[in-house]
C-alpha cells in the first residue's frame, strides 16, 4: 500500500463525520502520522505507507471523526509564524487573534500583562517580537498556565515571563504598559450553537462567563486603568456583536482613544 492510498478512505470518513475540511484535515493527520511536515508531505506519496504509521494514521483520524480540533490531536498550534503547544486545557490559538498582536506590536511596550493568558500565544508572540520587553501572563487555570511555561520553555522565553495563577488582577501589581487579553465572551445562550470542536473540546472556562458574555470586560474595565502607566494600552478581543458595548465601557471608565479595529 502507498502513502497516497490511506488518503480516500480517510477523507470520506472524516467528510461523512461532518468534518468542515476533510481534505485538508486528513493530509495533514497523514503527515503527522508519518512524522513529516505537512508540506512534504506530496513528496512522499508514492512511497510505501511505513507499517507503524497505518494504525496511528487510523486513530488520528478516528478522534478528528469524533470532531476533536485537529490542533489537540496533533498537539501544536501555528501562530504569529511559531508553533504553540496545544492541549485541551487551553484555546486553540485562532487566526483572528493575530489581529490582536498585530495591533499591539504597533505601540511601544517594556512591561506586558496578559489576562486569561492560556497557552501563551499573544503574551510570548509579543515578546518574541521585543528582545528589550518581559511580561506576565495571569491564568487561572493551572493546567493552563503549565501549558504556557511550556510553551515560553520551547520558544526560549522563559526567563523573560513570569505565569501567575490569578483571577484576572487577583494577584497582579504594578503598572504595565500593555494590558492584553482574549478574555471569555460567548453568552450562555450561544454555547449551544458553537461547532462541536469548541462546544465539546475546548474548556469552557476559557470561552464564556455565563449570561451576557460580558462579564469578563466589566472586571477587566474596572481595575485596569490602576494597572496602565501613563500612555498604557489596554487591548482586548470582542465578539463579533459586542464592539460597542465594551466602547462604552472603556469611555465610562475614563480610558481616552478608544477605537475599534
Amino acid at each position: 500500500m502507498r502513502i497516497a492510498d490511506a488518503l480516500p478512505e480517510a477523507i470520506r470518513q472524516l467528510a461523512a463525520a461532518g468534518v468542515p475540511d476533510a481534505v485538508q484535515d486528513a493530509r495533514k493527520l497523514l503527515a503527522h502520522a508519518l512524522g513529516i511536515a505537512a508540506d512534504r508531505l506530496n513528496l512522499v506519496m508514492p512511497e510505501p505507507l511505513p507499517a507503524a504509521a497505518g494504525p496511528a494514521f487510523a486513530v488520528l483520524v478516528s478522534a478528528r471523526c469524533q470532531r476533536q480540533p485537529l490542533a489537540q490531536i496533533i498537539g501544536r498550534r501555528l501562530f504569529w509564524g511559531r508553533w504553540f503547544r496545544v492541549t485541551g486545557a487551553v484555546l486553540d490559538p485562532r487566526p483572528e487573534t493575530e489581529c490582536l498582536v498585530a495591533a499591539a506590536l504597533g505601540h511601544r511596550f517594556r512591561r506586558l500583562l496578559d489576562l486569561g493568558t492560556g497557552s501563551g500565544a499573544i503574551l510570548l508572540s509579543l515578546l518574541a517580537e521585543r528582545a528589550d520587553a518581559t511580561g506576565i501572563g495571569a491564568d487561572l487555570s493551572p493546567d493552563a498556565l503549565a501549558v504556557a511555561g511550556d510553551n515560553a520553555a520551547r520558544l526560549g522565553l522563559e526567563d523573560r515571563v513570569d505565569l501567575i495563577l490569578s483571577d484576572w488582577f487577583g494577584a497582579v501589581s504594578g503598572g504595565f504598559d500593555l494590558i492584553a487579553a482574549n478574555p471569555p465572551y460567548i453568552a450562555a445562550v450561544e454555547m449551544a450553537l458553537l461547532a462541536p470542536e469548541v462546544r465539546d473540546w475546548e474548556p469552557h472556562l476559557a470561552l464564556t462567563p455565563g449570561g451576557d458574555g460580558l462579564a469578563a470586560y466589566r472586571r477587566i474595565v474596572a481595575a485596569a486603568p490602576g494597572h496602565l502607566v501613563p500612555d498604557g494600552v489596554l487591548m482586548v478581543e470582542t465578539g463579533p456583536t459586542q464592539a460597542a458595548q465594551v466602547v462604552e465601557m472603556f469611555r465610562d471608565a475614563g480610558l481616552g482613544a478608544v477605537e475599534v479595529r
